[in-house]
């Protein structure tokens, strides 16, 4: 059966999740609801500096209350109030909340109050939604969860690097340094922010700037066997996208070595785990759909007493692309049909 969806925001991930699934035919998109006009979404939609020009083959018209690629209507609102949502009129299964403002159960329920069936957030949430990263933990689902979030770009990356490594050896700690490109949260030339941080305040493509990241904390969540073991920090670079993880964890085993840490991480590679020992940099992860690429030219290991050794693991990820297809991946999910087998 087609899935009926509704993405609520079309900003840089509502857009590349459009882009993806646009031609996807077990989904059909029937309605995109953003605060900005029906002539700048087309126009943002077709004309992408990070992506390209979208594919000319996907030819792109504009109504006044709709956009249409290769002759699919799309039906566009620009509702703010949440009660002027419109997702029973449209029979939506699942609405994907791209618009970050949705966070809470509370706040999320008003999706389901508008009529849709089930809802993805495409953002950490509160506590009391169920995070789900795909092929990780999405055995923790039941047929009863209507709201999930679909965590980050960076906990979505880091968790199948995780997994793997915790099934070789007993992870004692482990700490993350994610280089990530800029995002709209940030600002092209020195300007004050509102929330007083300093260095978000300066200038995004001019600057490596430190800030925080909740990936390693999220991914205790997602794996409890590890909660409170990982934390983790971010620098943003001057790129637009492409991003690396940097996982340095002290294990417990009686040996490891780089061959071994390697051979773990290529035999959990998947659809959505990719291994390589190419020596990439970060364009040429644009657009890749892999939730994190593992990189085994920068495995490292270091013994630090008889049974314990530090090991260092690296992957790539674009952190618009590798998280959207891991939501997509999350669609397919059927919570009846989940081996709840735990690791």
């Amino acid at each position: 059966m087609i899935k009926k969806i509704a993405i609520n925001g079309f900003g840089r991930i509502g857009r590349v999740l459009f882009k993806q699934i646009i031609n996807d035919n077990r989904y059909e998109i029937k309605i995109i609801n953003d605060p900005a006009s029906t002539e700048m979404m087309s126009y943002l939609l077709k004309h992408d500096t990070t992506l390209g020009t979208m594919d000319m083959h996907n030819e792109v018209e504009t109504g006044c209350d709709f956009i249409a690629v290769n002759g699919k209507h799309i039906h566009i609102t620009h509702e703010i109030a949440p009660d002027s949502l419109s997702w029973g009129k449209h029979d939506i299964d699942v609405v994907i909340d791209c618009s970050g403002a949705y966070l809470t159960k509370i706040k999320a329920q008003k999706h389901l109050d508008a009529g849709a069936k089930k809802v993805i957030l495409s953002a950490p949430a509160g506590h009391e939604i169920p995070t789900v990263v795909y092929g990780v933990n999405t055995e923790i689902l039941t047929p009863d969860d209507r709201i999930i979030s679909a965590a980050s770009c960076s906990t979505n990356a880091l968790a199948p690097m995780v997994q793997a490594l915790s099934r070789y050896a007993n992870i004692l700690a482990g700490n993350m340094l994610t280089v990530h490109g800029y995002t709209a949260s940030q600002v092209l030339v020195d300007n004050a922010q509102k929330n007083n941080d300093f260095r978000r305040s300066r200038a995004a493509a001019c600057n490596i700037i430190p800030t925080s990241a909740e990936a390693a904390t999220a991914v205790g969540r997602v794996i409890p066997s590890l909660n409170g073991k990982l934390y983790g920090s971010a620098v943003r670079v001057p790129v637009q996208a492409g991003c690396y993880i940097n996982f340095i964890a002290e294990i417990q085993r009686k040996n490891a070595t780089i061959e071994e840490l390697n051979d773990v991480m290529e035999s959990a590679s998947s659809e959505f785990f990719g291994y390589t020992e190419e020596e990439l940099v970060s364009s040429d992860i644009i657009g890749i759909r892999y939730a994190s690429l593992f990189d085994a030219t920068q495995t490292e290991v270091c013994r630090t007493s008889q049974n314990t050794f530090q090991t260092k693991l690296s992957a790539w990820f674009d952190n618009e692309s590798s998280f959207v297809s891991q939501i997509i991946r999350c669609l397919s999910i059927d919570p009846s049909k989940i081996n709840k087998t735990i690791y």
